[in-house]
């Protein structure tokens, strides 16, 4: 999109399901490029990328990735061939998971799918009780004898261990850890207390197999990658994107494959909380609209909201995680008929090849990028400032079929399917928002990816929002957080104890040590400047069986007075609480402290300025729109036409070299000084 510039420092590329993103800083200008992803070999698209951006390699000082490559490996079982070891009795931990239902009225009701086999699942004789004291020692003989063999004989290329209370006292882990990796070299071993070192023993055998089944994808992807970048010339620094929202080394991610599971979302999240912050706005939602899904996040005061666990295809991973909902709403979701005959978006999305029908390149399914060329609002000579021809015929003759079952015409049912994907989008933000006891009107809508912008005045009219923020280039705001997101460790410890006078104390050794972890994790990554932490805690009335988690300033705990430190936390909890559950206790009720929350942050020394590049073809013209089905003589414009602080109003459609953004009636535009769109709801 740019002519070659001087040397490039840091490079952000972000692979989805439909295309691949890049943003490029060399100190002095910034780069940005869209290509499409190649989903058979993901790495290719990287250097696509590269390719496109005219980078090179040599000259590159820092790259950073994203990717869905963990999370694909997980939702089309193309993981490694994995066993489970576990204490005696319990080897039937995976497939009995949690006697619940996720959808109680489905007769035909079936549990999610266990990665590991029950055939591959594995018994060594041992016991640790849960106050850390040994019942029955472990059996190293049997480990030796009959284990060792077995998983030999299975052909298994990674084992998960995850022994009763390990999480507590891991000493018969951490043997059985040695002894499989010293007589089965070349399998890949994952023990519980290495990455989910907290109570519940579902929860923590489903995570640890879950880190084993995508380890040796993640480690064969990232040293192939690294491989091909190093022949290139790459002699940087590779980092990766966590599901936490923040950077790791690539030596490392390949040892902690787990936390890559949501890196592409998290790092959008990144990107927009720091675009948004620099025009005043530090309460949002976040809604990231691309080609195969939509993904949105709630964000206090500037901060997201990070989860202690997550779920993929239905098991439960527990590792931090940005607090992300995702629907199957993107541009390249299929609208079709359910079992019913009734009109559906998604989730089946039509992908990087062969893409929506208007892409050219074979689709014949109807999408929701094809609803939006026959809406009008996206022109077939100005998506992606030009670069890009759509083909309106193939959009209308995608719709002709679902029109004739109908009885009704192509944009008739294209405009009903865009009204689904914006049901589907703000049931999403409400699960982040008025489900937790939020309103979704206190903040502003953040949309950003491809569709994102094309969609946020109708999502946030349905929502009562009256305020919007659009980056400039929105289409790769995800590449963007990359560049914004800090190095990241996170631990997490179970605690376990009641919340009294001398909880502080414990509490403040905990933390000190905790620390002190994450600290030397990140000095050996060569990382020797000093990290900024928080301190989280999950607690919960006695009795209770799930937690409340609070973020805790941590002069709480410094004080020499244990019960106002006691009351503080107490304080944080039922106000955290009442406005989940919406119910006031009054304070006295006994509380417990079951988990703490430490991690370290390192910022990037600096974040580059994103601006909009010009647009090859920029003009202003006037063009029909489907608009609440009827057509509406609309304006289009170049996002560079706007004047800083000059407001403009719509109907109004706004042409980014990387997205679309929709105005329409009844609001007010204006680009601010940080590049910003910000857009206004006239008070009805």
């Amino acid at each position: 999109m740019t002519a070659p510039g001087p040397r490039t420092t840091r490079a952000g590329v972000e692979v989805g399901g439909t295309f691949t993103d890049l943003v490029a800083f060399d100190g002095q200008s910034l780069r940005v490029e869209k290509v499409s992803s190649t989903t058979a070999q993901p790495e290719a698209a990287v250097f696509d990328a590269l390719s496109a951006a005219h980078l090179s390699l040599d000259a590159l000082d820092d790259l950073v990735h994203g990717s869905t490559v963990a999370t694909n490996a997980v939702l089309e079982r193309r993981g490694a061939r994995t066993a489970f070891v576990t204490t005696a009795g319990f080897r039937d931990l995976l497939q009995l998971q949690r006697h619940d239902r996720r959808n109680v009225y489905e007769l035909a009701y079936r549990a999610p799918l266990p990665l590991v086999a029950r055939e591959h699942c594995h018994e060594v004789r041992e016991r640790m009780l849960a106050d850390g004291t040994v019942a029955l020692s472990l059996d190293e003989d049997d480990v030796l004898r009959r284990l060792v063999p077995a998983l030999r004989a299975s052909g298994c290329e990674a084992v998960a261990i995850c022994l009763l209370n390990a999480h507590v006292a891991p000493r018969h882990e951490q043997r059985v850890s040695a002894l499989l990796r010293e007589h089965l070299p070349g399998v890949f071993v994952t023990a519980s207390h290495e990455v989910a070192r907290e109570i519940r023993e579902y929860e923590r055998a489903s995570t640890t197999a879950m880190a084993a089944y995508v380890q040796p994808v993640i480690d064969r992807y990232l040293g192939g990658l690294e491989a091909r970048l190093a022949a290139d010339g790459f002699r940087g620094l590779l980092t990766v994107m966590q599901s936490n929202g923040g950077r790791l080394h690539a030596g490392a991610m390949r040892r902690n494959a787990v936390t890559a599971m949501y890196s592409g979302p998290a790092a959008g999240v990144i990107g927009a909380v720091h675009q948004a912050s620099l025009s005043g706005f530090e309460n949002l939602v976040t809604f990231d609209m691309g080609g195969t899904s939509t993904d949105v996040s709630l964000v206090q005061q500037g901060r997201p909201t990070l989860a202690a666990a997550s779920e993929v295809d239905g098991l439960p991973v527990r590792t931090p995680v940005l607090d992300i909902v995702t629907v199957g709403a993107g541009g390249g979701s299929i609208v079709e008929l359910d079992e019913g005959g009734m009109l559906q978006v998604g989730p089946r999305s039509s992908g990087a090849q062969p893409g929506p029908a208007c892409y050219g390149r074979g689709g014949d399914q109807p999408t929701v990028t094809d609803a939006h060329v026959l809406s009008g609002a996206l022109q077939p000579d100005m998506f992606l400032g030009g670069r890009m021809a759509l083909d309106a015929d193939a959009a209308r003759n995608a719709f002709a079929s679902l029109a004739e079952r109908f009885g009704s015409t192509p944009e008739a049912v294209a405009a009903d399917a865009l009204k689904l994907a914006d049901a589907s989008i703000v049931r999403a933000i409400q699960l982040v928002s008025t489900q937790r006891g939020l309103d979704p009107r206190d903040f502003v809508l953040v949309p950003y990816g491809g569709a994102g912008p094309l969609h946020a005045a109708s999502v946030a009219a349905d929502l009562g929002i009256r305020t919007i923020v659009v980056p400039p280039n929105p289409g790769v705001m995800s590449a963007f957080g990359l560049l914004a997101a800090p190095v990241a460790r996170h631990l997490a410890r179970t605690v376990h104890r009641p919340l009294d006078a001398s909880a502080a104390a414990i509490l403040r050794g905990m933390r000190d040590a905790m620390r002190e972890e994450v600290d030397a994790s990140l000095r050996e990554l060569g990382l020797d400047e000093a990290p900024r932490h928080t301190l989280a805690l999950d607690l919960r009335f006695v009795g209770q069986g799930f937690e409340v988690g609070v973020e805790v300033d941590a002069s709480v705990l410094d004080g020499a007075d244990g019960c106002a430190s006691a009351a503080a936390l107490e304080s944080l909890f039922l106000a955290a609480y009442e406005r989940i559950y919406q119910q006031r206790l009054p304070a006295g009720r006994p509380i417990e402290v079951m988990a703490m929350r430490v991690a370290g942050l390192i910022a990037p020394a600096s974040v580059p300025r994103l601006v909009e590049a010009p647009q090859a073809q920029a003009r202003i013209e006037s063009r029909e729109v489907w608009i609440d089905g009827e057509r509406v003589r609309t304006r289009f414009a170049p996002v560079g036409s706007l004047r800083v602080g000059e407001p403009d109003t719509g109907p109004l459609v706004l042409q980014s070299n990387t997205s679309t953004i929709v105005v329409p009636a009844g609001w007010s535009v204006f680009r601010d000084v940080h590049e910003n769109l910000i857009l206004r709801r006239a008070v009805s």
